[in-house]
């Protein structure tokens, strides 16, 4: 059996679509096993019950994904339970939604954390995201489920 572990290199490809490792997903079904290893035969060490919840993959094997929560939990799920529309998770206690990126711009909400929210646009040190009917910008340092370096048009 071959597994590709993902880590932090932007540049390691998945063995079997090709996607960069690790990357983020969400979770497609209202429930999701994450196996023991790749294939219904292995036990199952999760069950994720939150319907969009952000996951990061972290290695490929045939229709199976390896995936991490934001904890760093984790197991096997097989690719059909996952969606390449993208969420994240509030991090922070509290995260300010501003109109603008910029800490000066009005205020539009607050989430508290662990807020699942869809993913827009990211800048450099912001994203745009969309949660219980509100958009706003937020700091990416209070997300988890986008990568310190990544922008989004």
């Amino acid at each position: 059996m071959s597994v590709l572990a993902g880590s932090a290199g932007a540049s390691e490809r998945g063995p079997v679509t090709n996607l960069p490792l690790p990357r983020f997903v969400s979770l497609k079904a209202n429930e999701g096993f994450a196996r023991h290893g790749p294939g219904k035969t292995h036990r199952i060490d999760w069950v994720y019950k939150h319907r969009n919840q952000p996951l990061e993959i972290t290695a490929e094997y045939g229709h199976w994904r390896r995936v991490r929560d934001q904890d760093g939990l984790g197991g096997w799920m097989h690719y059909s339970l996952l969606s390449g529309v993208r969420t994240v998770l509030i991090s922070a206690e509290i995260a300010d939604l501003r109109r603008q990126p910029a800490t000066e711009a009005d205020l539009v909400a607050q989430a508290e954390g662990g807020v699942v929210a869809k993913l827009g646009d990211c800048q450099p040190d912001w994203c745009r995201i969309t949660a219980g009917g509100r958009k706003g910008w937020v700091l990416k340092t209070q997300l988890w489920g986008v990568t310190p370096d990544e922008i989004r048009n």
